[in-house]
This record gives structure tokens, sequence and C-alpha cells, in this order.
């Protein structure tokens, strides 16, 4: 039976399977460095991690009915690296990417005085190890693997052993992961981010109560669910937007910013030449909480 403690699900750890949301996502955010220009989202990084090594992947991602999941995709990140540079202009220097799966911020990273940790499964970890070896993308200086089992370790002590310096802010991404976990595990890492210093923040995706949607965001998120549960990472935790600020005002942040898909065309797809952006499905949204 799958276990799940702390932020991430033990099932992929003890089967030595990496996730395939994970490739999934990463071979969106290639498909869209080839396919849009002026892209949201410039990550040469990606087209080198996974674009060579899953040419069906990449096919099927590049289909023009998957262009709304390559802007979604392609935008969360470039929101959660624009909060990042906000909080980087503001002197925080530690980024910890939790879940990180196939992120390539740390490869591509703009910022010298940046230290990034990644945090994710040991089994996930060896096999992104594996892939960037084989497309010789160098690990650079200031990255830190942390390997994470939440049996033995809780969020604070794996970022402890990392030499996470937990007297000074530190800003997170926990991008793809929210919708996967339980209350009890969203609320645990809430309040381990929480416990850091004044400047600490977290950018996130959640996934939006699908009894709120009209006809045709629940077509289309039952079609999205089915798909993530028959890869073997279901949708079980979602909430609507004043749920979730309750959720992180109760945890003890004292900002909060919500986007949905009107805010973030307007920020990031505005005027484009091809007509790219956010769809009027609203299966999800953005958040970013300050301690």
């Amino acid at each position: 039976m799958e276990r799940r403690l702390g932020w991430f699900r033990l099932d992929r750890m003890e089967t030595g399977r990496a996730s395939k949301t994970a490739l999934g996502v990463a071979v969106r955010r290639a498909a869209h460095q080839i396919m849009e220009q002026p892209r949201v989202l410039d990550d040469p990084i990606a087209v080198r991690l996974v674009g060579a090594g899953h040419p069906r992947l990449m096919e099927r991602a590049m289909h023009p009915v998957g262009r709304d999941f390559r802007a979604f995709m392609a935008v969360r990140s470039r929101y959660t690296e624009d909060q990042l540079a906000a909080a980087v202009a503001q002197g925080v220097t530690q980024y910890v990417v939790l879940g990180a799966g196939l992120d390539t911020f740390a490869y591509r990273n703009p910022f010298p005085a940046l230290q990034v940790f990644e945090v994710d499964f040991p089994a996930t970890q060896e096999w992104k190890r594996v892939m960037l070896a084989e497309a010789e993308i160098a690990l650079p200086s200031n990255l830190t693997f942390v390997p994470l089992d939440f049996e033995h370790h809780t969020l604070a002590e794996g970022l402890a052993d990392a030499a996470l310096d937990a007297t000074r802010p530190a800003f997170f991404g926990w991008l793809g992961v929210v919708p996967y976990l339980t209350l009890d595990a969203f609320r645990s890492t809430l309040c381990a981010i929480a416990s850091l210093p004044a400047g600490t923040a977290v950018s996130f995706d959640y996934a939006i109560s699908p009894e709120t949607l009209g006809p045709k965001g629940r077509l289309a998120f039952d079609r999205l669910a089915e798909r993530v549960a028959a890869a073997g990472e279901p949708f079980q935790l979602f909430f609507t937007p004043e749920e979730l600020e309750l959720e992180l005002l109760r945890a003890g942040f004292h900002r909060i910013e919500q986007l949905d898909y009107e805010r973030l065309n307007e920020l990031y797809f505005k005027d484009r030449a091809d007509g790219l952006k956010l769809s009027a499905v609203k299966l999800a949204m953005l958040a970013t909480a300050w301690v």
C-alpha cells in the first residue's frame, strides 16, 4: 500500500520508479522551446535533457492539442522564477526546489551567489543524474542534491544536513506537487517553510476544487485526472482560493498572492502574435506566500 509522508509519495522511492509526470512536464517545457516564439520560459537545458531521448513524447507534446498544457507548464516555472528573482534582489541567497524532478533552473542559474537545493526521492535524483550525465550537462558548484526519505528524516533535518542556513530566509519552489499530497502533508510542509525567518517565501501551483468547475472544466479535469491516475500518481488535494488563503494564514504566512488564468494571461501572454495563452478551462492557480 502506498504511504504518504512529508511532501512526497514513497511508492516511487521504494520501487525505484522515476516519476512519469516529472518526465511529462520536462518534455512539455522542452516542446515549448521549439514550438512557441517568443518563449514564455527560456529553458534550453530542457531540450538538451529530454529532447533527444524521448522522440515519441516530444512529438506528442508538440501537437496543437497540447498547446494549453505547454503554456501552463512554461508559465508556472516562469512565474516562480520571477518571484525568486525578486527575492534575490531582496538579499535571499538560498533556493529550495521541492519535488525537483527534472527542473532545470540550477543548470541555468543567473545568480552566482544563489545556492540551490534540489529535494526529491533518492531514486528520482539518481535517474536525473544519469540523464544529466548522458546529456553532458555539468553539475554547478552552487547546487546541492537533497535525497530525502521521510521515514528517517524531516524536511528540516534534510535541509540542515544539506547545510541550508535556517537563520537566513530562503525561497521555495514547489511546482507540480501539491495536488498529489494529503492535507496533512501539505500542512506540515507549509509549517516547515513558515518556521524560517522573515523574507522566506514559497511559490506553488494548486488544483481548483473540481466541484466548482463548469461543465468544460470538469470534463477537462476528469480526463487529466484519469491520465495521472493511470501513471500511478492520482490527484487527491484541491482547494478554492478562499480555502487556500486560510491554510496559508494558519500556517504563519503574512502576505499572499494568488493568480488565476486571466491574470497570468495579462502578465505573460498579452499581445502575442501567435495567440498563445491559457484557455478558459481553469483547473489550477498559482500562489506565492511570504513569511
